[in-house]
């Protein structure tokens, strides 16, 4: 399995990129690929004293930065570590591709250098989220901030064969992330969207969630509009980051209260990694024709070998050709109808 990284992607970037692809190729057995500046990316390694030989090295000169416009991977920062690892990536010379960088350029990029599945109408950021149980994922978590009905239902289809393919999750839940869970709430894009995801056979629609229900195990996917599932998915980082620091709060408040912590020490270092978004790595952009995985933007090392472990499950999954079929089909039935 190759693995396409870029180097120079996220916010401690090449350094904690390059620690991250070493532990991936030693724990992973992947090949790696890096795109990136060579004279950078070695002179990298050799302080951290990481070994890259094994490595393959695509080397371009440019870098998209978190300010530029997403359309500059097309335009101006053609040369970019991302938009020559998603070049190679359309050409067949890796299995799959990951970056830390620029979001709203990695959706450009995937769906104009790589293009996405035939009748996909957008590409989908899903995230993996903690709940009560398990976990869920949340789609679309950013990449449209405007959605259409039909691609709400294509998110949910989507989303089910990802936690099927991937996640093992038999029977995924979709729920539609909504103001309340009667039918008849919401605006125009929830009723409608209700209705399709109600008549579509190929998924297991509970109806409407509230967002106080979701991290109580509402469902295994959460539809909606780009704009919504982004303020969702920051509030809910937010919201576990504050708890943990109330906790830490009351645990050093007095003497009695730090030996409480020392006897659940093991427990609560159990649930900050169970709230810890760096344990899913980021997120799958779902709808485009070959795996590409987005990276959280801060991550380290760690964060960026788990990322790496998902997206070699999404490479080996076959959920693309799966989710073709599923469009096929349920284009066959509409013609039918």
């Amino acid at each position: 399995m190759r693995i396409i990284i870029d180097a120079f992607g996220g916010d401690n970037a090449p350094d904690e990129i390059i620690k991250g692809c070493r532990l991936a190729a030693d724990e992973l057995h992947v090949q790696i690929v890096l795109t990136g500046d060579e004279k950078k990316i070695r002179a990298a390694a050799e302080k951290l004293n990481v070994n890259v030989s094994d490595f393959e090295i695509i080397d371009c000169p440019d870098v998209i930065t978190m300010e530029d416009e997403p359309t500059a991977i097309t335009r101006a920062k053609k040369q970019s570590s991302m938009a020559v690892g998603l070049r190679a990536l359309a050409e067949g010379k890796g299995d799959a591709f990951a970056s830390a960088g620029n979001s709203g350029a990695l959706v450009v990029g995937a769906t104009l250098l790589v293009k996405r599945i035939k009748g996909v109408k957008r590409v989908a950021f899903a995230p993996l989220m903690p709940k009560s149980e398990g976990f869920f994922m949340l789609a679309d978590g950013g990449a449209n901030n405007e959605c259409r009905p039909e691609m709400l239902e294509q998110f949910g289809m989507m989303g089910s064969v990802y936690m099927q393919k991937v996640m093992g999750v038999q029977k995924p839940r979709i729920g539609l992330a909504n103001v309340g869970t009667e039918p008849h709430k919401g605006g125009e894009l929830q009723h409608a969207a209700f209705a399709l995801l109600s008549e579509n056979k190929d998924v297991h629609f509970i109806g409407n969630i509230e967002a106080r229900d979701i991290p109580f195990d509402a469902a295994d996917v959460v539809v909606c509009d780009g704009f919504t599932g982004n303020i969702l998915l920051k509030m809910y980082e937010g919201v576990a980051m504050a708890l943990m620091n109330k906790f830490k709060a009351v645990f050093k408040k007095s003497l009695k209260n730090k030996l409480a912590a020392a006897m659940v020490l093991n427990d609560m270092k159990a649930m900050k990694k169970e709230l810890d978004y760096n344990e899913y790595g980021g997120a799958p952009i779902l709808g485009c024709s070959k795996p590409i995985f987005k990276v959280h933007g801060s991550a380290k090392a760690s964060t960026l070998k788990n990322a790496i472990a998902l997206t070699v499950k999404y490479a080996e999954s076959g959920i693309i050709s799966e989710i073709t079929a599923a469009l096929q089909n349920e284009k066959t039935e509409n013609t039918n109808e």
